[in-house]
């Protein structure tokens, strides 16, 4: 009885010191991360958006979820570029499902919705084949169309862009996802350039 005694009371110190430990690395370690976070965020946003001499995560406009049934929409947050306080272009971060789960998509536009750069913030696709939608090639044909000067579907569904060989479902939901976000930009335009 006294041995079991003495190993409780020995790995209730181990889970204790376990426990503070923790939570001492967690705190030490929160705000680096978040930090690292933010810069990463950042760099993404500022490749996609015109020249700006401000920080656009410090203007920021929240656009609310649009209701879809059976789905859980989250509000969109658009980062806006700003030179000498006027607006340069705008950026937000659109998903869409992908071969290999969610595709995520930061969609830079001029103010008068023209795109200047799109980034994949995530994806999942497979490594040869899906992936290559984060290639420049396949980026850069997005670059100066608009909704109003381009057919938003790959070739193959008689739109103006390029599918990928073998990897079709990608690049149709990275159109989708730049066509969604050209579709909120029109509709919430003078809310988010106000």
């Amino acid at each position: 009885m006294r041995d079991i005694l003495e190993l409780v009371v020995v790995l209730s110190i181990i889970c204790v010191v376990a426990a503070i430990s923790l939570a001492k690395v967690y705190d030490i370690t929160k705000d680096p991360i978040a930090l690292q976070k933010r810069l990463a965020r950042l760099q993404t946003v500022n490749a996609v958006l015109p020249p700006h001499d401000n920080e656009p995560d410090q203007n920021t406009v929240q656009i609310p979820p649009e209701p879809v049934k059976g789905k859980k929409n989250k509000p969109i947050l658009i980062y806006k570029g700003l030179q000498n306080g006027r607006l340069t272009g705008v950026a937000l971060e659109m998903t869409a499902m992908g071969y290999g789960g969610e595709i995520g998509v930061m969609v830079g536009l001029a103010p008068d919705g023209t795109i200047r750069g799109v980034e994949i913030t995530s994806m999942s696709e497979t490594p040869g084949l899906g992936a290559k939608i984060t290639t420049p090639q396949f980026k850069q044909q997005f670059q100066g169309k608009s909704l109003e000067s381009a057919r938003f579907n790959v070739k193959k569904d008689g739109g103006d862009f390029d599918q990928i060989a073998g990897a079709t479902i990608s690049p149709r939901a990275v159109v989708q996802a730049v066509r969604d976000g050209l579709e909120l930009y029109r509709k919430h335009k003078d809310t988010i350039t106000r």
